[in-house]
């Protein structure tokens, strides 16, 4: 079986689940960010591990999904997309004063080596239930995952601010699946 984790990293707010959905809309498996379906579960059951009210809890969550994602995506042949992951949830955790990266991540590398990295971009970020943070606060997460990804090793490939589809065909053209 051959398989490849291709991640989606970057400002929040830049894009990345956008271009995900473009990417299962073309038929290649994905899975949506952990930060994400954490908030949503946590603001339906009156939940504290949100990152507002308790990141280091958030973080943690968010570490355990993206673990648990990976582990499901075992089975799937081909490449899948991830929106953030456990690279994301680890500079979170670090940052909240748990685990350091290197900790929480051990050797492996869970990803293909090229990661998509949607720069910030100020006319594409909003504030909604889920996102609360500033525009300033998504662009130092930003610069903590980048450094993050050099640290590891990772090629970042930084994704020019153009329309979703155009993003979709770089991605795509990169990963050899066009």
């Amino acid at each position: 079986m051959s398989r490849r984790f291709v991640l989606l990293t970057g400002c929040s707010g830049g894009g990345k689940s956008t271009l995900l959905k473009a990417l299962k809309e073309r038929g290649f498996p994905t899975v949506e960010e952990p930060g994400r379906r954490i908030v949503s579960d946590e603001l339906a059951g009156q939940g504290t591990a949100l990152p507002w009210v308790d990141m280091k809890a958030f973080a943690l969550r968010a570490v355990e999904m993206a673990k648990s994602d990976l582990q499901a995506a075992k089975h799937v042949d081909g490449i899948v997309f991830f929106d953030r992951g456990l690279i994301d949830a680890a500079v979170a955790l670090a940052r909240s004063g748990g685990q350091t990266m290197e900790e929480t991540l051990g050797e492996t590398q869970a990803y293909w080596k090229r990661v998509f990295v949607v720069p910030p971009w100020r006319e594409l970020f909003a504030n909604d239930a889920e996102r609360r943070h500033s525009f300033d606060a998504a662009v130092q997460e930003h610069l903590r995952i980048e450094e993050a990804l050099d640290a590891l090793g990772y090629i970042r490939i930084e994704l020019p601010k153009v329309s979703v589809q155009e993003r979709a065909e770089i991605v795509l053209k990169e990963c050899g699946a066009l």
